[in-house]
């Protein structure tokens, strides 16, 4: 048994330990928000944070999480209010939406770390993350808008 923290809540996986995080977190606790895209850590689907760092779930053993502290798209903001959320919403970003929840965590994590990240750095930080739809400068913009949003609330 293995004892996880995911979105502040204490929970438990009886997986093997070299189960994927992506699998533990989709098929044995039903979080299915994180997405499952390649399976090799290179479409950024499956993003999730851990300790506050995007990481590829696919790629994170179950032993590697160890007493990690992980973040799904479930956990971001429990209204949906996280101003990435909102910018996307704002800017409506998704088509299809399937690679939105894997695109919002990246965005979330490069904000947490660069809150005024210039069109560099956004374009390198969220490089990996696909959209088979191609909303890439709608993406751009909600993660500038975001910052906007998190710049305001900060100087309120």
């Amino acid at each position: 048994m293995t004892n996880l923290t995911i979105n502040g809540r204490s929970l438990a996986s009886d997986s093997p330990p070299d189960t994927p995080l992506l699998w533990v977190l989709r098929e044995e606790l039903r979080m299915t928000g994180t997405r499952f895209g390649c399976g090799l850590g290179v479409c950024g689907a499956c993003t999730v944070h851990i300790n506050g760092q995007a990481v590829r779930s696919c790629q994170v053993k179950l032993e590697q999480v160890g007493t990690g502290a992980i973040t799904t798209i479930e956990g971001l903001h429990p209204s949906n209010a996280h101003p990435v959320q909102k910018a996307w919403i704002e800017i409506q970003v998704p088509q299809c939406g399937y690679c939105q929840s894997g695109q919002i965590m990246q965005a979330a994590s490069l904000l947490a770390q660069n809150p005024s990240p210039s069109d560099k750095q956004i374009q390198e930080a969220m490089n990996g993350n696909l959209c088979r739809c191609a909303t890439y400068p709608r993406i751009a913009g909600a993660v500038k808008r975001a910052a906007q949003m998190m710049k305001e609330k900060k100087n309120a």
